[in-house]
Protein backbone atom coordinates (compact mmCIF):
# COMPACT_ATOMS: atom_id res chain seq x y z
CA UNK A 1 0.00 0.00 0.00
CA UNK A 2 2.87 2.37 0.69
CA UNK A 3 4.14 1.79 -2.86
CA UNK A 4 0.82 3.04 -4.19
CA UNK A 5 1.05 6.17 -2.05
CA UNK A 6 4.60 6.80 -3.30
CA UNK A 7 3.50 6.30 -6.91
CA UNK A 8 0.61 8.74 -6.52
CA UNK A 9 2.95 11.25 -4.88
CA UNK A 10 5.36 11.00 -7.79
CA UNK A 11 2.53 11.55 -10.26
CA UNK A 12 1.57 14.72 -8.37
CA UNK A 13 5.19 15.92 -8.36
CA UNK A 14 5.59 15.37 -12.10
CA UNK A 15 2.22 16.94 -12.95
CA UNK A 16 2.91 19.84 -10.59
CA UNK A 17 6.29 20.52 -12.18
CA UNK A 18 4.65 20.99 -15.58
CA UNK A 19 2.28 23.64 -14.24
CA UNK A 20 4.88 25.29 -12.00
CA UNK A 21 7.61 25.55 -14.64
CA UNK A 22 5.70 25.87 -17.92
CA UNK A 23 2.01 26.75 -17.54
CA UNK A 24 1.83 27.86 -21.18
CA UNK A 25 3.02 24.45 -22.33
CA UNK A 26 0.43 22.81 -20.10
CA UNK A 27 -2.34 24.88 -21.70
CA UNK A 28 -1.06 24.00 -25.17
CA UNK A 29 -0.96 20.30 -24.31
CA UNK A 30 -4.51 20.46 -22.93
CA UNK A 31 -5.79 22.22 -26.06
CA UNK A 32 -4.07 19.64 -28.26
CA UNK A 33 -5.57 16.80 -26.23
CA UNK A 34 -9.03 18.38 -26.47
CA UNK A 35 -8.71 18.48 -30.27
CA UNK A 36 -7.45 14.88 -30.53
CA UNK A 37 -9.99 12.17 -31.43
CA UNK A 38 -11.10 9.89 -28.59
CA UNK A 39 -9.78 6.76 -30.29
CA UNK A 40 -6.29 8.22 -30.55
CA UNK A 41 -6.33 9.34 -26.90
CA UNK A 42 -7.60 5.91 -25.84
CA UNK A 43 -4.86 4.19 -27.81
CA UNK A 44 -2.19 6.45 -26.28
CA UNK A 45 -3.63 5.76 -22.83
CA UNK A 46 -3.39 2.00 -23.31
CA UNK A 47 0.18 2.34 -24.58
CA UNK A 48 1.04 4.33 -21.44
CA UNK A 49 -0.65 1.74 -19.20
CA UNK A 50 1.24 -1.08 -20.91
CA UNK A 51 4.61 0.67 -20.73
CA UNK A 52 4.03 1.60 -17.09
CA UNK A 53 3.16 -1.99 -16.20
CA UNK A 54 6.29 -3.23 -17.97
CA UNK A 55 8.47 -0.74 -16.09
CA UNK A 56 6.95 -1.78 -12.75
CA UNK A 57 7.35 -5.46 -13.64
CA UNK A 58 11.02 -4.97 -14.62
CA UNK A 59 11.84 -2.96 -11.48
CA UNK A 60 9.94 -5.25 -9.10
CA UNK A 61 10.71 -8.50 -10.93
Amino acid sequence: MSDLAVALGLVLVIEGLLWALAPGLGRTLMATAAATPDTQLRRAGWVAVTLGAIVVWLVRG
